[in-house]
């Protein structure tokens, strides 16, 4: 795992040193520990369960990624008791089930767990290694599975559990970048160059190309793979005959940049040359996005009828564990494609145009270090 702002065990020591709550409720044993997921089936289940899945527990940093147990050398050297955290158990099984006073009066199995960006690559039927999703949502998350190897974190990419089923812990390196809808957003709510998101597709299509404008979304910093905190946002290239379409189409231009930088480093670390992409997520219903992508990365986008995955894939594990549905090779057999988006330039266009971007990059890094 990488250490990053999001990893819960360095939070977790910073409550118990500052947090005098915290402290007291530590003192008495009266307090527990757990992200989002386990919080929902502690309340769910009226305190019957106190679990996590995998892939959940293995953004933490505090999950040792070959036993997949808790780690004994994190906990001591961070000296967080083992007795406040939640039970390890599998992304699909029965935890327990709802307390009819805690939920509408019935009760119901409680039989999925697994977080939002690995169940949109559990939704996107992306079972077999070497298959890749990406998620365009408020940020970008770019997901390859390597099945049950494990490969270092590399240059930014973390090494997780996507899902753990029936036995079987499928891994599988990942990128995210933290600005993706969030651009477009900002193109509405910041500039007030468009009114309705949509417009920004309508826009970046009225201009054939951004004449040489880049923008780089680092509104709190670069996430990885750079990982510049002190990076800021930049809008480069301008000149008198910049406009609002060549600044609309920069924009969501910058959202398929950013994936490509994931996207080479996950084919040099995985050894493979990938061959298409599943997008999802809301800002993946831009025509203009998705053909730009496949134009940048050199390899087709391909767009599924259902483009918000995590809940479907979320569905899917539960109905696994109840026995709705058999197998992965019945729950494949149920993803549509919508569209196919093929790349249109030249390689050498890709390339120089990447370049640019990369350029872009270089002059936003380090703004608020002297």
């Amino acid at each position: 795992m990488v250490v990053a702002p999001n990893c819960a065990a360095p939070k977790i020591r910073w409550l118990m040193d500052h947090d005098r709550a915290i402290q007291r409720g530590l003192a008495k044993g009266r307090l527990l520990y757990g992200t989002i997921d386990t919080w929902l089936i502690w309340k769910l289940s009226g305190g019957a369960a106190h679990v996590t899945d995998l892939p959940s527990a293995s953004l933490t940093l505090l999950l040792n990624a070959h036993t997949l147990s808790y780690d004994e050398w994190m906990l001591n050297e961070l000296a967080i008791p083992r007795e406040i955290l939640p039970e390890l158990r599998s992304s699909s099984e029965v935890y327990a089930y709802t307390s009819p006073d805690a939920f509408f009066g019935v009760r119901l199995p409680i039989a999925g767990s697994i977080t939002d960006q690995r169940a949109a690559a559990f939704g996107q039927a992306c079972f077999q290694p070497g298959m890749v999703k990406c998620t365009y949502d408020t940020g970008c998350s770019l997901i390859l599975n390597t099945g049950q190897g494990c490969p270092p974190p590399t240059a930014g990419l973390s090494s997780l559990v996507l899902w753990a089923l029936r036995g079987t812990v499928t891994r599988g390196l990942v990128g995210w970048t933290n600005v993706a809808g969030a651009a477009i957003q900002w193109l509405r709510d910041g500039l007030g160059i468009i009114r309705e998101s949509e417009e920004a597709d309508w826009l970046a299509g009225q201009v054939p190309d951004t004449r040489g404008v880049y923008f780089v979304p680092a509104f709190a910093g670069l996430s990885a793979p750079r990982r510049d905190a002190y990076a800021r946002g930049a809008l480069l290239g301008i000149d008198a005959g910049t406009t609002r379409q060549h600044v609309a189409r920069a924009t969501l231009e910058a959202l398929a940049y950013q994936v490509r930088d994931f996207f080479d480093i996950m084919e040099r670390a995985a050894g493979i040359r990938l061959g298409v992409v599943r997008a999802d997520g809301g800002v993946a219903k831009s025509d203009f996005l998705m053909q730009f992508q496949a134009d940048i990365l050199g390899i087709p986008i391909e767009r599924p009828v259902v483009t918000e995955m995590s809940a479907l894939g979320a569905a899917y594990l539960a109905g696994l564990a109840v026995g709705y549905w058999q197998s992965l090779a019945e729950l494949a057999s149920l993803w549509r494609l919508e569209r196919r988006f093929e790349p249109r330039i030249s390689s050498a266009r890709r390339e120089e145009l990447y370049h640019g971007w990369q350029k872009a990059v270089q002059r936003s890094a380090r703004w608020l270090r002297e």
